[in-house]
């Protein structure tokens, strides 16, 4: 769980960064436009999941300063069991630079998810399916063993925390997982790091999901890949998040033992839905409402 700090340039960033001078790069930015948001993967995930009626379990360490977000996801009826509160450190910071194009820079201060790995997800019984998201690199790597161990079904997400593993790490961490989920560019890194094909990474989990912005995304599953078209948004007001709202509603579709072209295009939706709100918490609608909008969209009812 983290604060984000969203901050809106009133241009393309192209427009001042010059590809041969990157070894000097010295930019500043004016951004007349500023909030701050709840945020972080686990977060967000939980948020989108109780949007949709499931009931959420978020880990994660936080700081001191965690009041707000905690008043926040409370009045949210989310529950809070396992995030674990230090005194002597501040909540993971994000600070999301947005340009004109969507394009995004970001500086992230870890804080309390160094202490992450101190939470341990063997010790919550509850846990049915699970997603291992962008976290501290020891906390990865033992929420991975410890869900592998237990027999519990998860997604593995690297995400943001692709600098943090080598090659081997990345052949571990697929081999126990159920399913594996990264954005078009996360995936060419994948591959390279692993020296597996996308094929051979599927071949490893039930399914391979690679997710690509404003065309959509592909799911690799069963010797099968499902082209899954983007779901239409009224207005493009803000990208952050939209990831992890697309996460949500892959877990639930999943959870619901949806066949996947439907798992992709209820994660595609909650996509969209976020991306017409500013920050990653901000979207309002329950599952009758998300119901409706996905018979508009795609032409058949999820029930």
């Amino acid at each position: 769980m983290a604060y984000d700090t969203i901050m809106v340039f009133q241009d393309q960033f192209k427009n001042h960064i010059l590809p041969d001078q990157v070894h000097i790069l010295n930019v500043s930015f004016l951004v007349p436009r500023m909030r701050r948001e709840f945020g972080g993967c686990a977060g967000n995930i939980a948020y989108n999941l109780k949007l949709l009626g499931a009931d959420p379990l978020p880990v994660a360490a936080v700081g001191q300063d965690f009041a707000p977000y905690r008043q926040h996801l409370v009045e949210c009826g989310i529950r809070l069991d396992h995030v674990r509160e230090y005194g002597d450190q501040f909540t993971p910071q994000c600070f999301i630079t947005t340009d004109l194009d969507n394009n995004q820079i970001t500086a992230f201060h870890p804080g309390a998810m160094a202490s992450a790995h101190e939470n341990h997800v063997k010790d919550i019984p509850e846990i049915s399916f699970a997603i291992v998201a962008p976290d501290s690199r020891e906390a990865m790597l033992q929420h991975v063993d410890e869900f592998a161990a237990r027999g519990v079904p998860f997604i593995f997400d690297p995400g943001q925390a692709m600098p943090l593993f080598d090659g081997a790490e990345f052949r571990s961490m697929i081999e126990k997982a159920t399913y594996v989920i990264v954005n078009d560019y996360e995936s060419q890194l994948l591959q390279t790091r692993t020296g597996w094909s996308a094929e051979e990474i599927a071949s490893r989990v039930k399914a391979y999901i690679v997710t690509q912005g404003p065309r959509g995304s592909i799911i690799h599953a069963e010797g099968t890949t499902y082209m899954i078209p983007p779901a239409r948004e009224r207005r493009i007001v803000d990208p952050t998040g939209c990831g992890d709202a697309y996460r949500a509603g892959l877990i639930f579709g999943i959870m619901q033992s949806r066949d996947w072209p439907t798992v992709g295009r209820m994660a595609s939706l909650m996509g969209a839905l976020k991306v017409e709100h500013p920050g990653t918490q901000n979207q309002r609608f329950d599952y009758g409402q998300f119901h409706a909008e996905f018979q508009e969209q795609f032409g058949y009812a999820l029930d």
